[in-house]
């Protein structure tokens, strides 16, 4: 009998979703990975990404979920096409790409997934202190989700889960993944285009300036790479 412990992550195709499967496969887990098309303006490209990233973790099962009622809800520039993405450059409070309660929707659905296969932790790469300012990325919310999970489920359901980037910085997201051999040339990170990142959405900035930081250049191409690292 395979004892071996099971852990649903959810990638998006970006590089901190990456970072924190990998490492569930090198902590032992198998790997369900779950990826969310939503409506998202890249999903195309996000979806190609996911696809990548699932096979280098040998995942043993793999869920594509479509959530096309974020489109219907909107509110949000990557969901809703009359809403501009911004490109002026990071500032303070919440921002108009924000997805109403988008984590708290995929770590429910992740959660049902997690106890059809009996998995005991949940993993999912939301950064709280490098980010956009999504109040749906803070530690202090995602452990008050884990409570109502394990409420709502049943009683030999316990779920852990897991948010090992939640207080790392960008700079160090890049180094712990090319120290941990996540294929980064695989990820997508860019809120508008699906061919080339646009380097200037708010995305694209926190990565370029991730990579500037640790000192390495970033393996994907950019269209206008000088302006993103103002």
């Amino acid at each position: 009998m395979n004892m071996t412990p099971k852990a649903v992550c959810i990638i998006s195709g970006g590089m901190d979703s990456a970072l924190s499967a990998k490492i569930a496969k090198d902590e032992g887990y198998e790997i369900i990975a779950l990826h969310f098309n939503y409506g998202q303006r890249t999903k195309k490209r996000e979806l190609e990404s996911f696809r990548k990233i699932a096979e280098s973790l040998e995942a043993v099962a793999s869920y594509e979920l479509d959530l096309d009622f974020f489109e219907q809800i909107g509110a949000s520039a990557l969901t809703d096409h009359s809403i501009d993405i911004p490109t002026g450059g990071l500032e303070e409070g919440v921002p108009v790409t924000y997805v109403p309660f988008r984590n708290g929707i995929f770590l429910s659905i992740a959660a049902a997934v997690a106890e059809k296969h009996g998995a005991e932790a949940l993993f999912i790469g939301v950064v709280e202190e490098d980010s956009s300012g999504y109040p749906d990325c803070r530690e202090s919310y995602i452990k008050q989700m884990e409570r109502a999970i394990n409420l709502g489920t049943k009683e030999e359901t316990n779920l852990q889960i897991r948010m090992p980037l939640v207080a790392m910085s960008k700079a160090q997201i890049v180094a712990e993944a090319l120290r941990r051999d996540v294929p980064l040339q695989y990820t997508w990170s860019c809120y508008q285009n699906e061919d080339v990142a646009c380097g200037v959405c708010d995305s694209c900035r926190l990565r370029l300036r991730g990579f500037a930081q640790a000192g390495v250049k970033d393996p994907i191409a950019y269209a206008d790479e000088a302006t993103a690292e103002d």
